[in-house]
């Protein structure tokens, strides 16, 4: 699914969701947690099955995490390669971003069943660049050292 903004889909998922008796509960599902992520190959209206499937195993409810392009996470971006002093490709990648601020670029869906979490995940490219991006940020990000403490306990 190339999609540049999922604002559309996103629509089409709530009305759906409610249409289907089922509520929807705003948390996102960390990879910390047990969960079992759906594997999307390309179909763009997967996420109606997982939907279903939700719905047949008692799910009263689906988990929705979705997350928006903001001016500040940008500019956050921005500062944080240009203090690491990244490639210029890095720099002008995050720059193109800009147009894309204001856009959805992630939707996540959850429903619990039997200890684990059942996830269906969806992205434009422009956001898996961004988090690429990112985490690229965070490996240049200053690395703190172990100072010795002002007082020894000899000195004490």
């Amino acid at each position: 699914m190339a999609l540049d903004d999922l604002h559309g889909l996103k629509d089409d998922m709530n009305a759906f969701i409610l249409g289907h008796g089922m509520n929807r509960f705003p948390a996102y599902i960390s990879e910390e947690m047990d969960g079992v992520l759906w594997e999307n190959s390309g179909e763009t209206d997967s996420w109606k099955e997982f939907v279903e499937i939700a719905k047949g195993n008692g799910a009263s409810f689906l988990t929705f995490s979705e997350d928006t392009l903001d001016k500040e996470d940008l500019e956050f971006l921005m500062e944080r390669l240009d203090r690491a002093a990244t490639l210029d490709e890095e720099m002008e990648d995050a720059r193109l971003l800009r147009q894309h601020v204001g856009k959805l670029g992630f939707i996540q869906l959850g429903f619990p069943c039997q200890g684990t979490m059942f996830l269906w995940e969806c992205s434009t490219p422009w956001y898996e660049r961004y988090q690429i991006l990112l985490e690229s940020s965070d490996d240049f990000s200053p690395i703190l050292l172990d100072e010795p403490d002002q007082f020894d306990d000899d000195d004490r």
